[in-house]
């Protein structure tokens, strides 16, 4: 997870410091041969922010139900493992949601 993380946050800001140069020299960024980089990239992130979060569902689940190790130990922060899935769920559906809208935006170019 923390890896899928770090790639999106690299990936944020690298296209982030993109937008300001482009922004600062007046350059346009809607190329279809830019488009298409920054599509597929977006693609590949979120296919790997989505692994993530299910893996870690699968481990939380593990921790919760199968082993019983929530209640035996009382200082695992069950409930905060369970808020980091669904906060990466939601990651995953904003990450989903900017690859469509850029796919959609590169097929209008053709």
């Amino acid at each position: 997870m923390n890896l899928a993380l770090i790639l999106q946050l690299m990936w944020s800001l690298g296209l982030a410091c993109k937008d300001i140069f482009a922004l600062r020299n007046k350059k346009d960024l809607h190329t279809p041969d830019n488009l298409l980089i920054i599509v597929m990239i977006d693609w590949v992130v979120a296919i790997f922010m989505f692994s993530a979060a299910c893996a870690s569902a699968s481990l939380t689940i593990f921790f919760m139900w199968d082993t019983h190790l929530c209640g035996e130990y009382s200082r695992l922060a069950c409930r905060q493992f369970g808020l980091s899935v669904v906060l990466a769920f939601i990651t995953w559906l904003l990450q989903a949601a900017s690859s469509f809208s850029g796919f959609w935006l590169l097929v209008s170019f053709f």
